[in-house]
């Protein structure tokens, strides 16, 4: 009887789940097919799930008309410029709030803390007139700035529980060993750190590659616009390009789910390194 109701249970569970990866991927899976299909194909009756011939006339249209290059390179350049600098300035201001005691400490998390939970877009109209006054709306040096302010108190508390995971005792040994507190952080702490930093980075590059009201906010050119200001582009008062977007929408998605599947390899094996460091 036990025996039936396991396999009965496991068949639930697998059918439960394979739904919810069904209903999770199609989107994905939609998304994609409308893009290899020609523009006169999309709304076609009946629907086809399998176009019977692919199309990469909205990928070349994307980059000939849309100028969808540029867009792809800014985005590039910025998220990974103020994903590297927001993670490491908030790796050493979290080792000071995991190893130190000062009178502010805890003002200072709970600052970080209620940024968290006020919305963006109530910022927008004051940091548009800073930006104004600073000559740097519409640059890209202007928007890392912006992404690196906002990003950095979210991700100093995270890295903070992973400091104040690693054993004091790790710290103090390589300390008596002759090392200075900067060589400790950089190479002990760090290398069982890694983890942690791995998943800061991915955190600040995906929100800053996927950012919307900043971007569109403070790019106004050509020049400077970023992928989701270049989405945002494709939907107007009377029309959708759905071919387009979808296109788009592909060239977008790739580059993170790359880098998910990449660092979520390292992440393990940083996992099981630290452990055996430990």
């Amino acid at each position: 009887m036990i025996g039936r109701e396991t396999t009965a249970g496991r068949a639930v569970k697998f059918t439960f789940l394979g739904l919810w990866l069904l209903f999770t991927i199609f989107p994905l899976y939609w998304i994609a097919i409308t893009s290899l299909k020609a523009p006169g194909d999309i709304f076609a009756y009946p629907i086809s799930y399998w176009p019977e011939t692919f199309s990469l006339e909205n990928y070349r249209g994307l980059f000939g008309k849309a100028n969808f290059g540029t867009y792809l390179t800014n985005s590039i350049i910025v998220a990974t410029v103020a994903a590297t600098v927001a993670t490491a300035v908030s790796m050493l201001s979290a080792y000071v709030l995991a190893r130190f005691e000062f009178r502010t400490k805890s003002a200072l998390l709970m600052a970080a803390l209620v940024t968290q939970m006020i919305p963006a877009f109530i910022a927008l109209g004051p940091l548009y007139l800073l930006m104004t006054d600073l000559q740097m709306v519409d640059n890209r040096f202007g928007l890392i700035l912006v992404y690196i302010a906002v990003y950095i108190p979210f991700c100093t508390v995270m890295l903070r529980g992973f400091f104040e995971n690693i054993p004091d005792a790790l710290e103090e040994a390589a300390m008596i060993d002759g090392l200075s507190r900067f060589a400790t952080l950089f190479r002990v702490l760090l290398p069982v750190m890694r983890p942690g930093i791995i998943a800061a980075f991915i955190f600040n590059f995906v929100n800053c590659w996927n950012e919307l009201f900043l971007s569109v906010t403070l790019m106004n050119s050509d020049d400077t616009k970023t992928i989701p200001t270049a989405l945002n582009g494709f939907i107007s008062s009377f029309n959708i390009d759905w071919g387009s977007m979808s296109a788009a929408a592909v060239l977008t998605i790739a580059p993170t789910m790359l880098l998910f599947a990449f660092a979520s390899r390292h992440i393990v094996q940083g996992l099981t390194a630290g452990a055996v460091k430990g």
